[in-house]
């Protein structure tokens, strides 16, 4: 420092020091919550499902604590495979069953606005510890506290911030700390569940160097494999590989791994922005073929979807809706307006009209959703009865593909229209793939996932977590950041529609500002849909719901 004053312990003593950034990520934060609220359950195996009720056995694994794990339960299975492998803890009490206690368990549904309110609590912590939060779901988060503290006592403060969480929210999280978010988020998941690793500027590449590749920021389980068949092995191995030679093989993608394998990231945590769709679904508890049903279910979506984008100021050029058709064909429509508007009445029309061509025809779920978003003085408009002769056009997609491993911490929204400044597109859009299906797809598929290809539908896919079963959930998918699987095992489910169920509501949702998924074939995962929290798939195993509406912006 120049001049005669002195700086404080802990705080920067000159403009240049590293930026001290903070991954805090939830530990299985769906059965935290269930703990929180049945503190029984503590120590206990807990399991979330959505699509799951009480007694049954539809539904896929959104979150399995770790106790549950040890019986072979994992995020994205069928409940209906999980409960082979931990029965339920009232079928152990039936009289007349041979299951034994020891080996149960307990089961819970997805319960949206309890996590969102808990998520609620532990936003209110970061936000008072840092000057700039990056909120990517419902139970991550990046925290630049450089102006806060220093790297001398920064382990310190990060604990401070870990035990106020604790002791006020009664709730764990595994935090890391580390000179860029990309090595922040790698330290979050080194040591879970409730850990700190700090990695200061001088250890990055020390830190980095043992890992295997695939644990590297954007890089997933296909690209790991073809850097294996290339004889690289660790992130020491990726470090020193040539990176005209993985441009060559992997595109600008490929340099940009070379780039986070050697501990560089130039991207700033920054607050979300404003969402590039807002989208609402809900499960019928069987297939339907009623059709009066489905349109009541799709009014009631629609409705809810133009009220919220009326809230948030929003206007839409493009309407659309989602009808999932057993055994997990993931079918959506939409239509182009001539122009934005802010008519819930032509929402509603719109979707039923889209609607009327699944007639007769058993669906399991549905959705509405408006894309297309603007935000610039959204006064209320309508285009009347004609705007489907000016230029309106049906976009078709049809259902499925089939095996594609999505990792959604986000919705895919859009995400060509985006300019993904601080997620360098490379590894940005094109990473995330959605994941929440993989868990709502699981529930039919006996746990494999589906993917889904939608031919000129935007789709969004994220991260978030999601409400499940009858109840609707919400996505809201802003294109930014790409979501990625959280070694603490929660499926992030974003916004899905393109391929990603369920989502959350206003408030928490994983929007994954970062993605171990790579883009390629594997299921990369796209921007996640982010809604006031966004959705990831924890590596902790928790299936991060917060998929549909979720409205943390980025």
């Amino acid at each position: 420092m120049t001049g005669g004053g002195s700086h404080l312990p802990g705080t920067p003593d000159e403009e240049g020091d590293d930026p001290i950034v903070l991954h805090v990520d939830m530990d299985c934060f769906y059965a935290a919550c269930e703990r929180r609220r049945e503190p029984q359950l503590e120590g206990e195996p807990v399991v979330v499902g959505m699509g799951y009720e009480g007694g049954q056995t539809h539904g896929a694994v959104a979150t399995a604590s770790y106790e549950a794990r040890e019986y072979g339960v994992e995020s994205a299975q069928a409940i209906s495979t999980a409960l082979e492998r931990l029965p339920r803890m009232a079928d152990a009490e039936d009289p007349d069953t041979d299951v034994d206690p020891d080996d149960a368990g307990y089961y819970r549904p997805v319960d949206m606005d309890h996590y969102e309110a808990v998520s609620a609590e532990v936003k209110e912590i970061l936000h008072e510890s840092a000057d700039v939060v990056r909120e990517v779901s419902i139970d991550e988060a990046y925290l630049d506290v450089t102006d806060r503290t220093g790297w001398e006592v920064a382990e310190g403060f990060a604990r401070h911030v870990k035990h106020r969480i604790d002791r006020e929210v009664g709730v764990t999280a595994s935090v890391g700390v580390a000179p860029n978010m990309s090595a922040a988020k790698i330290a979050s998941d080194h040591d879970k569940p409730d850990g700190l690793v700090v990695v200061r500027p001088d250890e990055v590449s020390e830190f980095l160097a043992p890992l295997d590749v695939g644990e590297i920021h954007g890089v997933g389980p296909v690209t790991a494999r073809e850097l294996r068949e290339m004889g690289i092995e660790t992130a020491a191995d990726l470090a020193a590989a040539d990176r005209a030679d993985l441009r060559s093989r992997f595109g600008e993608r490929g340099a940009e791994m070379h780039r986070r394998a050697r501990g560089e990231d130039e991207r700033e945590v920054t607050p979300r922005g404003r969402p590039k769709s807002l989208s609402r679904e809900s499960a019928f508890t069987e297939a339907t073929d009623d059709d009066e049903r489905k349109r009541e279910q799709v009014r009631t979506l629609a409705e809810a979807v133009a009220d919220r984008s009326r809230r948030k100021g929003a206007m839409y050029r493009t309407i659309g809706i989602k009808a999932v058709t057993p055994p997990y064909d993931v079918n959506t429509r939409a239509k182009s307006l001539p122009g934005p508007v802010d008519d819930p009445g032509l929402v509603e029309e719109v979707a039923l009209e889209l609607l009327a061509e699944f007639a007769g025809v058993e669906v399991r779920k549905v959705g509405v959703r408006v894309s297309n978003l603007s935000f610039a003085d959204a006064e209320q408009s309508s285009l009347g009865d004609g705007w489907g002769t000016n230029g309106g056009e049906t976009d078709s997609s049809g259902s499925d593909e089939t095996g594609s491993e999505s990792a959604s911490r986000r919705s895919v929204e859009e995400a060509d229209d985006e300019d993904d400044s601080d997620a360098q597109r490379s590894l940005g859009d094109q990473w995330e793939t959605s994941d929440v299906e993989r868990a709502e797809e699981a529930s039919s598929n006996g746990g494999m996932a589906a993917g889904e290809s939608s031919n000129g539908v935007t789709t969004d896919g994220r991260t978030a977590d999601a409400k499940c079963s009858n109840a609707p959930t919400d996505g809201e998918a802003d294109g930014g950041d790409p979501a990625d699987p959280d070694r603490d095992g929660q499926l992030s489910l974003r916004d899905a529609w393109a391929g990603d169920d369920v989502a959350s509501d206003e408030g928490a949702e994983n929007d994954a500002a970062d993605d171990d998924r790579d883009a390629d074939s594997d299921g990369i995962s796209p921007p996640d849909a982010d809604g006031d929290s966004g959705g990831d798939a924890d590596l902790d195993g928790q299936v991060s719901l917060g998929v549909f509406e979720s409205d943390s912006t980025r």
